[in-house]
């Protein structure tokens, strides 16, 4: 198999934001190595659903949302996946894109300093402009309705993110022992089990496996009638650069991930001083680490938080068309206002400084409900007639049934912490 980035470096992009930042610099700070196993768990996850999620794209040459329109025939539970997509992944992205702003706009901040309006405006006018201008990044990035171009910048961002992260991992000397017994013999400590259960739920998220199905298809798409042998092998072929894919830049994910806690580990873990969130993680590294860890990390920060700024409204608009029966062309009126509601709705929150909590407590309940029936639905769709000689294997159907059944653990826990 020929390793080259793909479909699954958007998967990355969007798990890998400031949420995961923030809970895997808390993750290391308060708890060392010891949760590592829980992220080991979670990439194994993530890359056994998105293997299923890309196969489907390339076969059907459908998204996940056109699929479910095709496999759900029952009106009512039909429009319940309608609604719960709605909520989890459109209205939830409407929600957490002002924090990829806001986590892309504190990178910004630490490695260029602040800036004001006062010179368009003569007075400070009370709004971020790093929110207003990454966000108008984003928005000249998905315009351009061009799927291989928009899959270059995240590719981009993802590999110069990798970079800065793996560098200041390798700046703070990190405990290559501790590591491997936290990737290796699981614990929980005391009062780590909220962390555990973030940890996998910022990796394991429902939205991209909409957008890797979508995307699959945009990269591997087929045009015209087709004889069943040239169409097999035209399959075959995308799926073996499919896998290669996914087995590439979902552990390169995790490998990132990896590094943000054992640096905060490193830097913090046993120590009495503590961090908030990744904005004091980049500051506080300087004095143990100096200016090159403090600078990476920030650089690292402002990647993460504009790539998934990227992928979360192109999820959204993905899921809504598919769901909906509307087109998923990405220059379709429809599609672009989709995904530029959710980054204006983003800049608002971001710029003006809005906490969003009850959107965020909504987002989170639907994403617990939405996480296991999506991946019974993944289970149902890989094994249709219609995916003929490349539904899942018996082996392939036991290890998703045992990801499904962790996902209905994870989703009823993350419900009842919403609600609590």
């Amino acid at each position: 198999m020929k390793l080259k980035f793909g479909p699954a470096t958007l998967v990355a992009a969007a798990f890998i934001g400031p949420g995961t930042v923030v809970t895997a610099s808390l993750a290391g700070a308060n708890y060392g190595y010891a949760l590592l196993w829980a992220l080991l768990f979670a990439i194994a996850a993530t890359t056994v659903l998105q293997e299923m999620a890309a196969r489907i794209g390339v076969v059907t040459q459908q998204g996940l949302g056109e699929n479910l329109r095709v496999a759900v025939q029952q009106p009512l539970l039909k429009q319940l996946f309608i609604l719960l997509v709605v909520a989890a992944v459109v209205i939830g992205n409407s929600a957490y894109q002002g924090g990829n702003l806001t986590g892309a706009s504190l990178g910004a901040r630490s490695l260029w300093g602040d800036i004001t309006w006062v010179e368009f405006f003569r007075e400070d006018i009370g709004i971020n402009p790093w929110a207003v201008i990454l966000g108008a990044l984003a928005t000249l990035i998905l315009w351009q309705g061009h799927y291989k171009r928009i899959e270059k910048v995240l590719i981009v961002l993802v590999v110069l993110m990798s970079i800065a992260f793996l560098l200041t991992f390798a700046l703070s000397r990190p405990d290559v022992i501790a590591i491997l017994k936290g990737l290796f013999l699981p614990s929980i400590p005391a009062g780590a089990l909220l962390t555990t259960i973030a940890l996998v739920g910022t990796t394991v998220v429902p939205y991209a496996l909409f957008l890797h199905a979508a995307s699959a298809r945009e990269r591997w798409g087929r045009e015209g009638q087709l004889s069943d042998e040239v169409n097999d092998k035209q399959i075959k072929s995308a799926l073996l650069e499919a896998k290669a894919d996914i087995y590439t830049s979902i552990p390169l994910g995790g490998l990132i991930t990896l590094a943000i806690i054992s640096t905060a580990a490193s830097a913090y873990f046993g120590s009495s001083e503590q961090i908030t969130g990744a904005a004091d993680l980049a500051v506080s590294l300087q004095p143990v680490f100096g200016n090159a860890a403090t600078y990476l990390t920030a650089f690292g920060l402002l990647a993460a938080g504009l790539s998934s700024a990227i992928t979360a409204p192109l999820a959204s608009a993905y899921a809504l068309t598919g769901v909906l029966g509307w087109s998923t062309n990405m220059r379709g009126w429809r599609f672009r206002a989709t995904w530029l509601c959710i980054i204006l709705i983003g800049v608002v929150v971001s710029s003006l400084g809005i906490q969003p909590f009850a959107l965020i407590v909504f987002a989170q309940v639907a994403n617990g409900i939405l996480l296991p029936l999506i991946t019974y639905f993944l289970l149902l769709v890989v094994n249709q007639k219609r995916m003929g000689a490349f539904a899942n294997t018996k082996r392939q159907n036991v290890v998703a049934a045992l990801v499904f059944i962790i996902a209905l653990g994870l989703g009823a826990r993350s419900i009842w912490l919403a609600l609590t």
